[in-house]
């Protein structure tokens, strides 16, 4: 990635986006979804759908505001500023779609809504932490307890929306808290997903008998750099250098070639790994 790309990709110009995108994406997941099947979504924002349901008094996007009033006084002190600003930002642009973008997207199997609901929740909330800020409420808290406790925040937020949707079984109507359970589900398989697809790497581990040649085509027709681990042969008990090296999934092909065309008799093992930070690949999130 060239240092202008690079740039403008940490920039705040590309995060306010993003940031704008992904309210855009809930508000249309919960407008054009969510309310018309009556389902309740997940975070704050179904805590707000369900105040709504069963008060008949303000908006989804009016609940939301006034519910992560006291979030935001508690992220201000165990949040970044720029995770703080960012959230903010992203919160009141998602408020602002909520009362703005009013329409209903033709789906009248409530199976398929439920998922149709969660892709879009999910994918709005993955976009958000992907650009170094969120929604709001439970992406905050999600995030804290990821910082302290390494909790996922899908894991956090699927926990969360238990209890909320133990008070929503007790209120409205069951079919349609299992159809909304679902699309919870989901949110989180989607949002983890979103999380992890612009960071996922190939950890690849070599063991060949041309080690020292290995890294130098690796270096030279990959642009990787690679590392020596030492290790000896259970059986033979030779020892071996075994070279490690960390690839994108456009490189993996190219790297699979380099290896078998030099040596046929290579082993090679090939992980994935949700990131990698460094140099060449990302920088460390800031939360």
């Amino acid at each position: 990635m060239s240092t202008f790309l690079r740039s403008f990709v940490y920039g705040h110009a590309w995060c306010l986006g993003l940031m704008t995108l992904a309210g855009l994406i809930i508000a249309v997941g919960i407008n054009g979804v969510a309310i018309h099947h009556e389902f309740i979504a997940g975070g704050f924002s179904g805590l707000s759908l369900f105040l709504f349901y069963i008060t008949g008094i303000m908006s989804p996007g009016i609940w939301m505001l006034v519910l992560n009033i006291p979030v935001f006084v508690v992220g201000l002190w165990l949040v970044s500023r720029r995770f703080f600003f960012y959230s903010l930002y992203g919160l009141l642009a998602t408020a602002f779609f909520l009362e703005t973008v009013h329409l209903e997207l033709p789906i009248t199997d409530s199976f398929l809504a439920a998922l149709s609901y969660g892709i879009l929740l999910g994918a709005g909330m993955g976009i958000s932490l992907r650009s170094f800020g969120s929604t709001g409420g439970l992406d905050i808290i999600g995030v804290i307890l990821f910082q302290k406790f390494n909790i996922r925040i899908g894991q956090s937020g699927f926990i969360f929306n238990l209890v909320l949707f133990g008070f929503g079984f007790m209120f409205l109507n069951t079919d349609l808290m299992l159809y909304s359970l679902t699309s919870v589900f989901v949110t989180a398989l989607v949002a983890d997903y979103f999380m992890a697809m612009f960071n996922q790497r190939k950890m690849v581990l070599i063991i060949t008998q041309m080690p020292e040649k290995m890294v130098n085509l690796i270096g030279q027709q990959v642009q990787r750099g690679s590392t020596f681990l030492y290790g000896r042969g259970a059986y033979s008990g030779e020892r071996k250098k075994i070279v490690l090296t960390v690839v994108n999934n456009f490189q993996l092909k190219r790297l699979e070639e380099i290896i078998f065309t030099n040596d046929p008799d290579a082993f090679v093992i090939i992980e994935n790994t949700f990131n990698v930070l460094g140099k060449g690949f990302s920088k460390r999130m800031v939360f």
